[in-house]
This record gives structure tokens, C-alpha cells and sequence, in this order.
């Protein structure tokens, strides 16, 4: 007896499916006798949509079959359907050798340059008509050409005039929809596929309720009732962890049933061909199609307005705290790849393999991540996705009410007028020409070496890190880095500066090319945030403060500085050393957000003439004001003189 009970279809209320394949292969017959259950004595060559009722099947879906053209003229509309399609059925001929030929020449090669992402059933129509001289197993067969198309879900013979299998064509297309054994299972391995094997990990561990690394027969009966609503009587607890004691030695011990018996389960819902047992486990426990957790269980706070931002609240930050001292098996401060791996051991992947996380915080020389990288990364993925963010919470053990994990900051335009802000995590933007020295800024502030040779960045790139502030606090600060090629596309968007509490514009001091490139990049942010209303405080570094010093560009600098009313430029050399003091200080100039606003002679005019109305404004409040109080009172008078009379 095995554990499991009435499956799940998620949130799918209607399946669409495309029949296609050679002209004569018994498409248009298939669907007829399928729909009419009976053989059909004249078919059409195309047959209009059909719906099988919601009743057809177990899952109680309605499936709408569409029968699709073989000609070459029709080539619009066929392509039409397969992008419409839940999931397509390929269909050949059994008495016609050259139609299942055709599968793997033209119809399979065809779906995937179309980039159709459905699951594909094959479909051998007309088995009365094969000669039974050469009766080749199906698996023997497609063997071959389903290792090449991982996209073909399943096989199967039929015929239309026998009815021999015919219904089951749609069952097993419903199934290839709703309980997919593509994501779960790796045919060729024949093994659970990485993903699966880390969902069942995490599921295992939540009704783990002792944590004991085993799920003894109360466990396994609260499973049993909680996904499929019936207990398991002990005869049938007893027949469970026979047959995974049988076939996994280690899947159970006197605690009993083991993470490794656990997941042989999962194996053999599948190789069972019960993958509707598994897909009703996990959807149970929240997992969309791609083995992710469902959008609709991950709640994200909504910001009103661009210049908001979302944070991790401190209840969040301790419980990553005391995470990363769990996984620092080793007490050394710093998780090993292999420490982090094992953190997100439940999560479908590890979050920070790709960019922008990659390579966006503190490590060690040995590349370990250290505890100031590992909240890093975790402020700069809620600040781009917060949504995924909570995700890899959850996923890691995360069990508070989602609505006590991010708070949402007050907007940066009310953070001006009251001259200073709440935020715990402020965001530079680093602009600047080419070679100028931005991607040796975030290195260093990454605390990784000066490297002479030049590697132009090819995207955005950001760094997190912490920075300590005088008084003993702690601020986030994330840089992104706006490569020159992409700065004008950039702040084309009136709200590109919205989320940037700093603007730092990065020259090379000795190269008067790179000084007027920057000059320009300066003035365009400052006219910008004029222009939008997010006005950004900015500050100009002066990079390569070891080489010459180009006299102009530090006649000019100072100059245009003191011209926008900002300080003049930090000058620097990351070859040199560490230049943590700019770090510090492009906090300090976060934390005002009320200084350090360039202001361009345009916006000058533009900010005197609107004091100058606001002013005249009052003046004509005031004396319509004060000539309404003398005739009210006037009229008062006179009124007083009447009733006296």
C-alpha cells in the first residue's frame, strides 16, 4: 500500500489541444470517434473545434481539440494554433512508416523553431491496419527519437475504428498539461530531476515536526491526512515502509521513514505512472508548473510612488542572522560555496548564481561570503525583487507572516522636506565615461585588489556592502553601475533617478576627454532631476589620483561645482588605496537628502520664478482678503442702520 489519494489540476479550468500531423494519418477520425464514440463513416478534411465535457476525464477539465490543416496553404493558421495550444498532438500512421519518419525530418524540428513550449504527444493512429509481420515494440521505436525531443511527454497506438485506446490520446494529453512528468522525472538518468528532489527536501522537512531527520507514524499519518484528507490505518503504514525498506535500504530507520525513503516515494508515484500523486503533493504545498512557489502565496507590499523603495524589516534580518550562523558549520564568519549551497538546499536554485547577484558582495580571499556579503545580497535582491526575495525565504525556513518581512520607505521627495530619511539601504548610481575607473570602484569596495589591466563592463553591474557610520550604525549601500553606452537611453525615462539616493559621476583626473564626458553626464543628471522632480544629491570623483593631473579638468571641476552648488570632486586612487571614506561619505550624503542637489542655471530661473508667483500670490490673497473683510463689514453696518430705523 503506498501512500497518496485524489490528485490536484492547480488553477487550470479549461485545456487546449492542437492535433496535427501528415495528411491520411487518422487525425480527423481520431477526434470524431473519440467525441462520438463510434467510427465515423465520412469526416471532414478538417474538422471544426470540439469540446469533450469536463466529465471525460478524471481530472473534471473540459478539453477543447482542435483539428489542424496538413497543406502547406494553411501554414498561418497551423502556426496559429500551436502557439494557442496547452499541448500538441503529433500524429502518424501505423500501416504508413514514412508518416512516423516525418516526426523527427519535419514536425518536431518545426515546433521547436516555432519555440513552442508545449508538451508534444505522439500518436501512431490506425493500429488495425499494421501488418503484424513486423510487429516492432512502440518502445523500441521511439526510444531514440524521445531522447532527442525531451519535449514529447508521451506514446501511445490507437484506432479509431476499434476504439482501441483511442480516449486514452486525450487523457494522457490532459495529463501531459496538468501532471507533466517532464519537470519531475529524468527518463534518462532515471532519477528525480534536481528540482523535485529539492522541493521534496523542503516538504519533508516541514512535517518533520520533531526534527529528528525522520517522519515517525504520527508524521506520516498527519501527511497523509493533510495532503489527501484520509488517515492511513497501520496495516497500511506497515505496508508503506515495507516496500521503501525493500527498495531503499536506507529509507527507513527505527525513527522512521528517512528523507532518502521519502524521496524513493516520489519515484515511485512516477515510475508508476502517478505523476498526478506527486504534482498533488506539491501543489498542495504551493508549487507552480516550474517547481517555484505560486506569486499568489507571495504577498509584496505595493509602492505608491517611484521614489519608494522596499527593505527587509529588522524581525527579517535577524532570522538571516541566525540562519548564517546555523550554516557556518565551521565558526569562521564566512559561509564556503559548499555551506551555501547546502543553505538553499530547499530552494529550486541558489538564488545568486546569476547576475546581478553574482559577484555583488564581500567575499574572502578564499572566496567564502562573508556575513556583511550575505545580507548584502539579501537587501540588493529585495530592492530589485522583492517578490523573489520572500520566495527564498520561504524556502529556507522563513516562517513569519510575510507582512512582518518588508517595509516600505517613505518617498525620497517627502525625505528632502523634512532634511533627512529612515532608509537602511540607499542606492548610488555610478556614471562616468569609459575607462574611467567605475568598475575599480566597485571592486574596491567589494574589498577585492586593483587589477591593471581594463575589461570593459558589458551591462549593468552592481556591489553591496555594509558601511559602518559614525555612532556605531549600519547602512546598506548597493552601487549600480550605468555603463556610458547606456547612460542617454537611460535617463530618457523621467523616473530613472527616482530610486537613486546618490549620484556619483567618475572621471579620470589626468585624461581632459574623460573630465568633459563627465562634465556632460553631471549637468544631464542634474537637468533631469530638475526636469522629473526626483532631484538626486550627486558628488564627482576625481579616480587616478596616482597619474598627472590634467590642470583644466581641476580648474573646470571645481568650477561647474561650485556653479550646481555641490561639493567639489573627491579626488582618489583606488591603486593606491582602499578609498572607504567616499563609501562613508556617499551615505552621509544619503542620509541628507536635502543637500547636494545640483542645480543648473535653468532650473535657477525656473525655481526664482515660482517664489516670485507664490509670493505675488499671497500679496493678492492677502488684499482680496482684507478688501472682502472691510465690504463685509461695511455691509454689516448698514444692515445694523436698517433694522435700528
Amino acid at each position: 500500500m503506498m501512500l497518496g489519494g485524489k490528485s490536484s489540476t492547480g488553477s487550470r479550468t479549461s485545456l487546449r489541444v492542437a492535433v496535427a500531423g501528415d495528411k491520411g494519418t487518422g487525425k480527423s477520425s481520431l477526434i470524431s470517434a473519440v467525441a462520438s464514440e463510434t467510427f465515423p463513416d465520412n469526416v471532414p478534411r478538417v474538422l471544426p473545434p470540439i469540446t469533450l465535457p469536463a466529465d471525460a476525464f478524471p481530472d473534471y477539465i473540459p478539453i477543447t481539440i482542435v483539428d489542424t490543416p496538413s497543406s502547406i496553404d494553411n501554414r498561418i493558421k497551423l502556426i496559429e494554433e500551436f502557439r494557442k495550444a496547452d499541448v500538441v498532438i503529433l500524429t502518424y500512421a501505423c500501416d504508413q512508416p514514412a508518416t512516423l519518419d516525418r516526426l523527427s525530418s519535419y514536425w518536431l524540428p518545426e515546433l521547436r523553431r516555432l519555440e513552442i513550449k508545449a508538451p508534444v504527444i505522439v500518436v501512431g493512429c490506425k493500429l488495425d491496419l499494421r501488418d503484424e509481420r513486423s510487429p516492432a515494440r512502440l518502445e523500441v521505436i521511439m526510444a531514440p527519437i524521445m531522447k532527442e525531443y525531451r519535449e514529447i511527454e508521451t506514446c501511445i497506438e490507437c484506432s479509431a475504428l476499434t476504439l482501441i485506446q483511442a480516449p486514452d490520446v486525450f487523457y494522457f494529453a490532459s495529463k501531459a498539461v496538468l501532471h507533466p512528468t517532464f519537470p519531475l522525472f529524468d527518463q534518462e538518468k532515471h532519477c528525480l530531476k534536481p528540482r523535485l528532489r529539492r522541493a521534496v527536501q523542503r516538504i519533508f522537512n516541514l512535517c518533520d515536526h520533531d526534527l529528528d531527520g525522520a517522519l515517525n507514524d504520527a508524521e506520516l499519518n498527519d501527511f497523509q491526512v493533510n495532503f489527501f484528507g484520509a488517515p492511513l490505518d497501520p496495516v497500511e503504514l506497515m505496508g508503506v515502509k515495507k516496500v521503501v525498506q525493500e527498495r531503499q535500504p536506507d529509507g527507513v530507520t527505527h525513527l522512521g521513514l528517512t528523507l532518502p525513503g521519502f524521496l524513493f516515494l516520489f519515484s515511485l508515484f512516477i515510475e508508476r505512472g502517478r505523476p498526478e500523486t506527486a504534482w498533488a503533493i506539491l501543489r498542495k504545498c504551493g508549487y507552480n508548473d516550474s517547481l517555484e512557489l505560486s506569486a499568489k502565496l507571495l504577498p509584496v507590499p505595493a509602492k505608491q510612488s517611484p521614489d519608494q523603495s522596499i527593505e527587509l524589516t529588522n524581525e527579517a534580518m535577524d532570522f538571516l542572522s541566525g540562519i548564517f550562523q546555523l550554516y557556518d558549520l565551521d565558526n569562521d564568519g564566512a559561509l564556503q560555496p559548499a555551506e551555501l549551497d547546502d543553505l538553499f538546499q530547499t530552494a529550486p536554485d541558489s538564488p545568486w548564481l546569476e547576475a546581478p547577484y553574482k559577484d555583488a558582495a564581500e567575499k574572502t580571499p578564499g572566496g567564502r561570503l562573508t556575513i556583511n556579503g550575505f545580507l548584502s545580497e539579501w537587501a540588493l535582491m529585495t530592492l530589485l525583487d522583492p517578490q523573489k526575495s520572500l520566495a527564498n525565504l520561504i524556502y529556507i525556513g522563513y516562517g513569519h507572516d510575510p507582512a512582518s518581512t518588508f517595509s516600505v520607505t517613505r518617498k525620497r521627495s517627502v525625505d528632502r522636506k523634512k532634511q533627512r530619511t529612515e532608509r537602511n539601504v540607499f542606492q548610488c548610481f555610478v556614471f562616468g565615461p569609459k575607462k574611467s575607473g567605475k568598475s575599480a570602484l566597485l571592486d574596491s569596495f567589494l574589498g577585492r585588489k586593483f587589477s591593471n589591466s581594463y575589461k570593459a563592463t558589458m551591462g549593468e553591474r552592481y556591489a553591496a556592502n555594509v558601511i559602518d557610520q559614525p555612532g556605531g550604525s549600519k547602512k546598506t549601500l548597493i552601487l549600480r553601475e550605468i555603463p556610458e553606452d547606456r547612460i542617454k537611453k537611460f535617463l530618457t525615462n523621467k523616473e530613472s533617478l527616482a530610486a537613486c539616493d546618490v549620484a556619483v559621476v567618475v572621471y579620470d583626473s589626468s585624461d581632459i576627454y574623460s573630465w568633459k564626458k563627465a562634465r556632460e553626464i553631471l549637468m544631464e543628471v542634474a537637468r533631469r532631476g530638475e526636469e522629473s522632480g526626483y532631484g538626486t544629491p550627486c558628488l564627482l570623483v576625481a579616480a587616478k589620483d596616482d597619474l598627472d593631473p590634467y590642470p583644466m579638468s581641476v580648474q573646470e571641476s571645481d568650477r561647474v561645482c561650485m556653479e550646481l552648488g555641490i561639493d567639489i570632486p573627491v579626488s582618489l586612487s583606488m591603486k593606491l588605496g582602499e578609498p572607504n571614506s567616499l563609501f562613508s561619505r556617499i551615505v552621509s550624503t544619503a542620509e541628507n537628502p536635502h543637500l547636494s542637489i545640483p542645480e543648473t542655471e535653468s532650473g535657477r530661473r525656473s525655481k526664482n520664478i515660482r517664489q516670485l508667483v507664490n509670493s505675488s500670490l499671497v500679496f493678492v490673497s492677502v488684499a482680496v482678503g482684507t478688501a472682502v473683510g472691510f465690504a463685509g463689514l461695511a455691509a454689516y453696518r448698514a444692515y445694523s442702520a436698517r433694522k435700528n430705523t
